[in-house]
């Protein structure tokens, strides 16, 4: 197959269910391979199982059929981590396949999973990030987090390695004494603090939980916003391939669509000052990625702004979603092939 085309051979790596069927973004897979295929190259799917010692075992997508093909591959010429669950990563089928590919000097990019936490750490040394910063902490200690919310009166409660808002909890305190937690879907109230921590002490450890401050949100016609932001490795740095805004609606927790949050053009919130922010915060998070875990071809951006003008970054994204915006998602498929050309050439 390689012989046969002029092109490179791309490996994209997603994880198998429990059933044995083949899990990710099909959609997306699809769209590289024609894209790869209209520039010579060609791609296949496959999971860390399928990996022998001489060939991989993989799926193909043919156009000329509209289906999946299973076939024997040999090893590609980069590998694109899309692996969908966080436990994939940690297992010994991806360890082993991970070393095979340095053995073989095959450029592999998005290393890990980013967590929350880890990010913040990273980043908070960073003389030009620490302002971009909501303040955080892991939820280790009752009398810490107390102290916490003390402080800042209401805070978020975010699982370390969750996506989507999944899990993510708002804390306020109400009077004195009195708590409120709010969730996507429902609300709770607690007498005092002590009656709170001894309820959900045990899921706050067991899901390693931290505590991010909340911040009082800029709003567009009564609601507030996020800043959604696609960034591709590009010429030894970084690109913006995209930019939207995500609105909150219905409950004001999360911002995501699946949990009844809008979408909006970012033309119609787009100012100078947001500009700067994102084109200060590409570059720096990227580099910081790459060279903390291993080199990262694509990531994305959760940021904000307050009522009171300042910038906030709350968290990034590895395996980027796919956007709504159609223009957005085409982009990304352009800079992921080209990236993949460029990779294949000259390698990491």
């Amino acid at each position: 197959m390689k012989n046969n085309s002029p092109g490179p051979l791309i490996g994209i790596l997603t994880a198998q269910k429990a059933n044995g069927s083949i899990a990710g973004n099909g959609p997306l897979f699809i769209e590289l391979q024609k894209k790869l295929i209209s520039l010579n190259g060609v791609s296949f799917v496959f999971t860390p199982e399928g990996m022998t010692k001489d060939f991989i075992i993989g799926y193909m997508f043919s156009l000329d059929k509209n289906r999946w093909i299973k076939d024997k591959f040999p090893y590609p010429d980069l590998v694109y981590n899309r692996i969908p669950f966080r436990k994939s990563e940690q297992n010994e089928p991806f360890q082993a396949l991970i070393s095979r590919l340095k053995e073989n000097n095959i450029p592999f990019f998005n290393p890990c999973f980013i967590d929350k936490y880890e990010l913040y750490e990273l980043l908070k040394n960073h003389t030009v990030m620490q302002k971009f910063l909501p303040q955080t902490i892991l939820v280790e200690d009752k009398k810490d987090l107390f102290s916490f919310l003390k402080k800042h009166t209401t805070v978020y409660l975010k699982p370390r390695q969750s996506a989507k808002g999944k899990g993510i909890f708002r804390l306020k305190l109400k009077n004195p004494s009195e708590i409120q937690l709010e969730g996507v879907e429902n609300s709770e109230s607690y007498k005092s603090f002590d009656h709170f921590w001894e309820n959900w002490k045990r899921k706050l450890f067991e899901k390693n939980y931290l505590a991010q401050e909340a911040i009082n949100s800029a709003e567009y016609e009564g609601y507030r916003f996020d800043f959604r932001i696609l960034a591709h490795a590009e010429d030894n740095g970084y690109t913006i391939t995209g930019v939207g805004i995500r609105q909150a609606q219905e409950q004001e927790i999360t911002t995501h669509i699946p949990t009844g949050g809008r979408l909006l053009p970012y033309e119609f919130l787009q100012s100078t000052e947001h500009d700067q922010f994102i084109q200060t915060v590409v570059p720096f998070v990227g580099e910081a990625l790459s060279e903390q875990f291993g080199f990262f071809g694509e990531f994305s951006i959760d940021a904000g702004v307050s009522k009171t003008g300042r910038y906030y970054i709350y968290e990034a994204n590895s395996k980027p979603m796919s956007f709504d915006e159609t223009e957005i998602e085409e982009r990304k498929i352009a800079q992921l092939c080209r990236l993949f050309l460029q990779l294949t050439v000259t390698g990491l």
